[in-house]
C-alpha cells in the first residue's frame, strides 16, 4: 500500500534549492578512501593497509630511480609531468 503525505511547506515557490551543491562536513571530507581487493596470495604478504602503502611507495621509488630504456616512459613519470 502506498501512502502519500502532504507537508506543510512555508518556503516560497521561487526558492529553488535543487541546484545547490552538497558540501560534506566533518573529518572525512578532506580524505578520500579507496578500497582495493587484494588476491589472497598478495593479502598474505601485507598484514594491513600501512604495509600495502609502504610496499607501493617503495615500488614507486624504485621505478623512478630505474634508468628508462630508449623509447619508453614510465607511467609515473608521465603523471608527474601532467
Amino acid at each position: 500500500m502506498s501512502q502519500t503525505f502532504e507537508m506543510d511547506d512555508d518556503l516560497r515557490p521561487e526558492y529553488d534549492f535543487t541546484q545547490l551543491p552538497v558540501v560534506a562536513r566533518g573529518q572525512g571530507r578532506k580524505r578520500s578512501i579507496l578500497t582495493v581487493q587484494l588476491d589472497p596470495d598478495v593479502a598474505e604478504i601485507f598484514p594491513d593497509s600501512g604495509a600495502v602503502n609502504e610496499g607501493l611507495r617503495l615500488l614507486v621509488r624504485l621505478i623512478q630511480q630505474a634508468p628508462s630504456q630508449p623509447g619508453t616512459q614510465s607511467v609515473i613519470a608521465s603523471k608527474e609531468q601532467s
